[in-house]
Order: structure tokens, then C-alpha cells, then sequence
């Protein structure tokens, strides 16, 4: 275990150039004193690796110095098979540059291991779209993708859902994220906090001549992560009290599946009582007609009502409908 993260010490540092001990802690998963002796225990191995100290010093590798330490084993080859993604490197416009370089690297390892390798490609394959949706329309995303690479800024024609729906925006744009088989760009603006805009809604783009510098702060996974976490607490602003069949259970899924986790007590007729996040009385009313009978809302007043509403409107419509039918 130490021998691989003093490897992967040394390839962070190839990689990246200088990093402070706190960096290479967080990257690695240990404390900063594990660090420190890493550290030590590379220079007495006669790496020739210096630190500086100071608010924007750090570790580094001597001009020139490269570890030969590279070799793939087993496992990291199978994983970056599987990192491959066909389908979104085509959308960008690298989907031949991926074929040849997982055609180089086959070729670069041991047979041994290049046939495990293809043993993962025939038997695993990676689908990231979601179900039941038509892949989104995204003509300006190799465009987008060119400006991300460049570090060029973009004006874009942009529609929100908001009232104005076209607007204007002169953009940063600091990456690409796929989600769920939908594109977004994140991208800052005009001095704001970065802002995430679905590539499928641009209406119009033009690169500019402008360059810019991402914050060296800035870390996209991070952002990414933090990002959907507020949306979700935005999304979810209310609680609705709610009995549950086990088959009505089965059906969830999300953050509604996690609350009767975490909040479901069984009652002695086999239904659950739990407390489950809504985001709106409307919305949460159509998720619950889809429900039928194996749910029972008890609160709050103004959902139980709106359901009932809806149950007897739909009872009176096939009523109505099987008496003009001649049905009874």
C-alpha cells in the first residue's frame, strides 16, 4: 500500500508539476504527516524531489526527472477500458481519437494482458443516457468542447426557463459535464460564481478572441458535486406524510426511496409510515396518483385533499364513460 502511494506521488507530481503537501493529501486520502514522510523517504531513495516552504511552496520533481514507474497492472488496464465511452467521445469529436488510442495502448501491453483487456470490452459496455427520453439535440457541443480545451470565451444566444426565456451571455467556459445522458457547461460570467447551462439550449454561439484564466480554486468535480447537492435541497422544499404498501415501496426510488430508509416505521397491517420530500403540492400529487392504492397520504391537508379530488374526478370520468358505453 505505501509502495503504490509513493508511486502515485511521484506521478502526480510528473503530471501536475508542484503540489503543496495539503494538495497531495486530499488527492491521496491520508494526513499531511503521511506526506511528509513519503516525502523523506523519496529523498533518501535519491528521487530528486525539493520542497518549499512558504504560503506558495511545495513539492516538486527536478527539471527533467521522469519516473519510468508506469506500468499498468491487471486491474487499472480493465478500468481504463472501461472508461472508455464511445457514445459521448463521438458527440465531442473525438470518437476516433479514442478508438486509436485504445488501439495503442492494446498494443502496448503484455499479450497476457492485452487479452483480459479485450475479455472487458467484449463482456462490459457503458451506456450513459437515460431510459424512456430522445437523446437531446446538441449541434454546438463540439464548438463548446473546442472553447473548454482553448480557454476561449463565448457569446451565446441562450434559452432558460425563466421569463426572459432568450438571453445573451458572454461566457467562461470551465468544463463539460454529462449527466444522465444530458451535456451541461459550466461556465462563468460576467464576474459571478460559475453557473451550469445545459448545452442542449443554446440557441446560437460565437467564439470569441477573449482568453481567460480559470481560478486556480476551482475544481470541477467539486463544483459538480456541490452543485447538485443545492439543487436538490432547493428542489425538495417541503414533507408529506405518507403510508406506504410494500408494493408502493418497491416503486420508489431516489431521494424518495432513501427517506423511507431512513424515516419508514412498520405498522402492524404491513404498510409503512415514513416522511418523504416533495417538491411542490401539484408535483407531488401526480407522483402520488402514479401510486394508485398502495399510498395514503396523511399530511399535508392540502395534498390529501388535492388527491382525493383527482381520485373521484377520475372515478366519475370511467363511470360516465361505461354508461355511454353501455357497460354497467
Amino acid at each position: 500500500m505505501r509502495a503504490s502511494r509513493l508511486v502515485s506521488i511521484l506521478l502526480l507530481l510528473q503530471a501536475r508539476g508542484r503540489l503543496t503537501a495539503n494538495q497531495l493529501a486530499e488527492e491521496l486520502e491520508v494526513s499531511v504527516r503521511t506526506i511528509y514522510r513519503d516525502a523523506d523517504s523519496l529523498h533518501a531513495a535519491g528521487i530528486p524531489l525539493y520542497g518549499d516552504a512558504g504560503h506558495r511552496g511545495g513539492y516538486q520533481l527536478l527539471d527533467g526527472y521522469r519516473t519510468r514507474l508506469t506500468g499498468l497492472s491487471p486491474d487499472e488496464a480493465k478500468a481504463l477500458t472501461l472508461a472508455g465511452l464511445p457514445g459521448p467521445a463521438a458527440e465531442l469529436g473525438l470518437g476516433s481519437v479514442l478508438a486509436a488510442a485504445q488501439l495503442k495502448v492494446r498494443a502496448a501491453l503484455p499479450a497476457a494482458l492485452a487479452e483480459q483487456v479485450g475479455q472487458v470490452q467484449a463482456r462490459f459496455h457503458l451506456d450513459v443516457s437515460g431510459w424512456y427520453a430522445t437523446a437531446d439535440e446538441v449541434p454546438f457541443l463540439p464548438a463548446v468542447a473546442d472553447a473548454v480545451w482553448r480557454g476561449r470565451a463565448l457569446q451565446v444566444r441562450y434559452r432558460r426557463w425563466a421569463a426572459p426565456t432568450d438571453v445573451d451571455r458572454r461566457l467562461e467556459p470551465y468544463g463539460l459535464v454529462l449527466k444522465a445522458g444530458r451535456w451541461y457547461l459550466v461556465a462563468g460570467s460576467s464576474g459571478h460564481r460559475p453557473r451550469t447551462y445545459r448545452v442542449d439550449q443554446i440557441l446560437d454561439l460565437t467564439e470569441l478572441t477573449e482568453e481567460f484564466g480559470i481560478p486556480e480554486s476551482f475544481n470541477l468535480a467539486a463544483y459538480w458535486q456541490t452543485s447538485t447537492t443545492e439543487f436538490l435541497d432547493q428542489l425538495h422544499r417541503a414533507d408529506a406524510t405518507v403510508r406506504l404498501a410494500p408494493a408502493g415501496i418497491a416503486r420508489l426510488s431516489g431521494p424518495a426511496a432513501e427517506a423511507v430508509a431512513r424515516t419508514g416505521v412498520e405498522e402492524p397491517d404491513g404498510w409503512t409510515r415514513a416522511v418523504l420530500p416533495i417538491e411542490s403540492i401539484d408535483h407531488a400529487c401526480r407522483g402520488y396518483l402514479a401510486l394508485g392504492p398502495e399510498v395514503e397520504v396523511l399530511a399535508p391537508p392540502q395534498l390529501r385533499t388535492k388527491l382525493a379530488a383527482a381520485a373521484r374526478a377520475t372515478a366519475a370520468l370511467y363511470a360516465l364513460c361505461s354508461v355511454k358505453r353501455g357497460h354497467f
